[in-house]
């Protein structure tokens, strides 16, 4: 599994078997110095295998290593995440 961050389509994604193999997303949008994280989703036949943390994991670490923007997790999931991953909290308040 590997998260591929799509930029014309706003998302993350959570790449399965195969480039075709979407089994996660997690879209966003720009305001200014933030990066509004407003929905996630795994595939729901594949929940409880760990596939949302791991998309979660993937596109922070990709935003902490190729941009300066704050994290706004408007989406509860993200939240819940961050708040259970201390090592992360810093993006919200860069």
């Amino acid at each position: 599994m590997r998260v591929e961050h799509q930029p014309d389509e706003n998302r993350y994604v959570l790449l399965g078997d195969t480039d075709d193999d979407v089994v996660g997303l997690a879209d966003y949008t720009v305001r200014g110095d933030d990066i509004v994280i407003t929905h996630t989703e795994t595939d729901p036949a594949r929940r409880g295998q760990g596939l949302g943390g791991q998309l979660v994991r993937g596109t922070l670490d990709d935003i902490r290593s190729g941009t300066s923007y704050r994290v706004v997790p408007q989406c509860p999931f993200v939240g819940s995440w961050i708040a259970q991953h201390p090592d992360y909290a810093d993006l919200t308040t860069r």
